[in-house]
């Protein structure tokens, strides 16, 4: 497309991958989504998308790749580019993002799911004009993009908020967990998988006034009252497949009301219904997430070679 550079996004997730090439976040020319099988097959597909959508609307400028996880972000450590230990099947120690790039050969961007997902929302959705705040995925794991003066908060590795232990909540019975490291962490005990373990159905299938949602709202009331202290947000939102419940807000909010017992904690207590709210993006966030950070790939892959040709005419 002339004029137009062109980028690709993939939101890799647990369940699906969705692919996009777009001229910018809110101009996507062709989209794909596809379940997430094996490693091999899902990325032979993905790169496949790529090539044939190169071949009708021209050279990829750079991919932002926003991955499931835990992987590595380190980019001076050995695995950095790898989903790690994850509970997805077959997936742990995959070097995804080296198998794309050296099949498809452009500049590339990586990060987590989460992270690219909240910055879509920081772009065009609910996050705009925020500097501090976290959006959590609640679909087939929990995850969380932590962001802090407008950049994602990665230390040695990125937050695994997903694997906090919360206190038992005494009407949720016995139940052990879902998760296969520590069972009953956040993870394990409102994920999807673990919801249906638990109740031997999916959670979109729940009635409304099943006991599920009152001990699901519950426990992200919990999460959401040790990410507030614990990182200040101006807003948290909450995503991914189990949040598709417009009952459930009411209840997470309800319940961190209760439980944080009129304790002054800046923005949670100015107003509920705009501190703990669902992502405007839906569905959407991760992939405009993915196209920001092909764009910033993009660019800085621009600036180097400006700063290699300089260094070249300049070196006698």
């Amino acid at each position: 497309m002339k004029n137009s550079i062109l980028l690709g996004g993939i939101e890799a997730g647990g369940t699906k991958f969705n692919c996009v090439i777009a001229t910018g976040p809110d101009q996507v020319l062709e989209r794909e989504r596809f379940p997430t099988s094996t490693p091999e097959e899902t990325i032979e597909r993905t790169i496949a998308f790529f090539e044939d959508a190169a071949r009708r609307h021209g050279s990829l400028g750079a991919i932002g790749l926003a991955s499931f996880g835990p992987v590595g972000l380190n980019p001076a450590a050995k695995n950095f580019g790898h989903i790690t230990a994850t509970p997805k099947p077959l997936w742990s120690n995959t070097n995804i993002l080296g198998r794309i790039q050296a099949a498809l050969k452009v500049p590339m961007a990586f990060d987590t799911d989460v992270n690219g997902a909240a910055q879509g929302e920081a772009c065009l959705g609910a996050a705009r004009g925020l500097k501090n705040y976290i959006y959590v995925t609640i679909g087939t794991g929990v995850g969380a993009g932590v962001v802090s003066d407008g950049l994602p908060v990665n230390g040695a590795m990125h937050p695994e908020i997903g694997h906090m232990r919360v206190p038992r909540y005494l009407k949720a019975g016995d139940f052990a967990g879902g998760c296969p490291f520590h069972g009953d962490c956040i993870e394990g005990l409102i994920c999807g998988p673990s919801l249906e373990k638990r109740w031997g159905a999916r959670a979109e299938t729940l009635p409304a006034d099943h006991i599920a949602w009152e001990i699901q709202a519950h426990y992200i009331a919990l999460m959401c009252w040790n990410l507030t202290l614990s990182y200040a947000p101006e807003r948290i939102i909450l995503g991914g497949g189990v949040m598709n419940q417009d009952h459930l807000f009411l209840k997470v909010r309800e319940r961190f009301a209760e439980l944080m017992n009129n304790y002054p904690c800046s923005a949670a207590g100015i107003c509920l219904d705009s501190f703990i709210v669902p992502p405007e993006l839906g569905a959407s966030a991760g992939e405009v997430g993915a196209i920001l950070m092909a764009k910033r790939a993009y660019e800085a892959s621009r600036s180097e070679a400006r700063m290699l040709r300089s260094h070249t005419r300049t070196t006698p």
